[in-house]
Formats: C-alpha cells, sequence, structure tokens
C-alpha cells in the first residue's frame, strides 16, 4: 500500500473521528480551556535562534509504515527529556488510529518553555482549536490531504487563534499550497510511492520556496551528517522522531545526538 493511498484512509476516518469530537466536547468547552488563553512561543524564532540544534523531536509511538516503534512510551517522561536533551521544538502525533497517539500526550508539554507542534491530519478547523486548547503553538497543514483555500482558511484561523502553520510539501505541484500567511514549510523526503529518502529531491524543492520561509527537513534523517547537508541547503529544522523514539530512553539518544552535533559544528 503506497502512502497516497495511506492518506486517503487517513483522511476518511479522521473525518469520522472529528465528528465524534465535536458532539463529545463543544467548542466553547474548548475555548474555555487554560491553555486557550496562553500565548505560546514561535517555533520560526525557535529554529532561527543562534546556536539552537534545529531538532523538532517527535514523540510518536507507531506510524503506517513501520508498525509500533515504542508502543508504552510515556509522553510523560519522554517530553521532558527531550527538551533538558536539547531540542528547540516539540512535535507530538495526536492521531490514535495509525499514529498511537492522543490529545492528552501533548499536556506533559503544556508548561515547558519550547514550542509544540500539533502533529495530525488537519480536515476541520475544529481541530485547530482543539490544538489551542491543548497548548500547541504550531498545527500541521499537509498539502497532499488538503486544497489550496483550505490551507488559506486553516492557516488563517491558526493565525487568529496565535498559532503558526507548518504547511508539509512532498512534490513541486504542492507548491501551489504555499501562500503569504505561511512562514514555514516542511518538506518530507520521502518518496510517497516507496517510502524511501530522496535527499536531493529536497533540496531541490527548498530552492523552489519563496523567500524568507523558513525549511523544515522531515522524515528519514539518521545522523548530524544529513543534519549538516541540509542546514548547507539553507533548513533551519530537523524533524525527527523515529530513530530516538526506537531507543529505551529517547531523550538522552537525543542529548547524545545534539552533543555529536554541536561538537561537529564547532569543527568546521
Amino acid at each position: 500500500m503506497n502512502l497516497e493511498t495511506i492518506l486517503e484512509k487517513i483522511v476518511a476516518e479522521k473525518k469520522q473521528v472529528v465528528a465524534q469530537a465535536k458532539a463529545a466536547v463543544h467548542t466553547k468547552a474548548l475555548t474555555q480551556s487554560q491553555q486557550f488563553a496562553m500565548a505560546k512561543p514561535s517555533l520560526k524564532q525557535a529554529l532561527l535562534q543562534p546556536g539552537a540544534s534545529g531538532i523538532i523531536a517527535e514523540f510518536k509511538r507507531k506510524s503506517p509504515s513501520k508498525g509500533w516503534i515504542n508502543q508504552g512510551a510515556s509522553a510523560a517522561s519522554v517530553v521532558p527529556a527531550y527538551v533538558a536533551g536539547g531540542a528547540s521544538a516539540l512535535s507530538i502525533l495526536t492521531d490514535e488510529t495509525f499514529f498511537g497517539g492522543s490529545l492528552t500526550d501533548m499536556v506533559p508539554a503544556q508548561h515547558l518553555a519550547i514550542p509544540v507542534l500539533r502533529k495530525d491530519f488537519m480536515v476541520d478547523e475544529y481541530q485547530l482549536i482543539e490544538a489551542k486548547a491543548h497548548g500547541a503553538a504550531v498545527v500541521l497543514l499537509i498539502a497532499a490531504c488538503l486544497t489550496p483555500a483550505q490551507v488559506k482558511s486553516f492557516s488563517q484561523t491558526a493565525h487568529d487563534l496565535g498559532m503558526e502553520s507548518l504547511l508539509e510539501i512532498h512534490t513541486e505541484k504542492e507548491l501551489d499550497h504555499w501562500h503569504p500567511g505561511i512562514e514555514l514549510v516542511g518538506i518530507n523526503n520521502r518518496n510517497l510511492k516507496n517510502f524511501e529518502v530522496d535527499l536531493v529531491h529536497a533540496f531541490r524543492l527548498r530552492e523552489s520556496l519563496p523567500q524568507g520561509v523558513v525549511a523544515i527537513a522531515e522524515s528519514g534523517i539518521q545522523s548530524p551528517e544529513t543534519i549538516a547537508q541540509f542546514r548547507s541547503q539553507d533548513f533551519s529544522g530537523f524533524l525527527m522522531g523515529e530513530k530516538f523514539m526506537r531507543e529505551a530512553h529517547p531523550g538522552e539518544a537525543l542529548s547524545q545526538f545534539v552533543q555529536t552535533l554541536q561538537a561537529q559544528s564547532h569543527a568546521h
């Protein structure tokens, strides 16, 4: 099953999940939550900070392509360890069916000083309000799941709620989904047909992005050397999850990775 088929399946299921959530929790209850009124740090600023690792450390238990990665992982222990380990930001998967996550996984990140991305498949503005109510600073908008008009509307709503939007693209064609209100673009380095990592493709897409857009490399980053390659191509953020989540102590694995990364950048 290729990723396009998986995405269709996820989106169809997501619409049902959102309908159930709307019936269970009224928008008004979300807007009255304590987190809803709180200002959150900017992901763009965090990534452009001099000396930042640029790593967006991801908390995920499983994925459609890999199955279970870390079934028993607890966000309450991993999330603070990621921050202590030198992550510039956090990405928390809140999809239950395909990624084994939930909105509850965002709770341990709510009082930490770094930006949190709600990583999910946004198909409805209700999910943006949900994200804000659970402490998100940023929401993910996946071009492959949305029309350019939806991206524009969702990013405007996110902005009105005090959040940034990260537009994820895989192909040249998906650049059509970008508009000037979006300052963060994630380039997924995996080929949608066969899941293979293709860095050259990512570099090419980076060159096509408008001036001033902060680029984030997503997927398949295994080594500090790869990050150095991405930095040389003007990427500022690096989304990494599976590499750390496969370890018994993801936060320690991240900490060691960041130390190697910093040692290398000082050596150059």
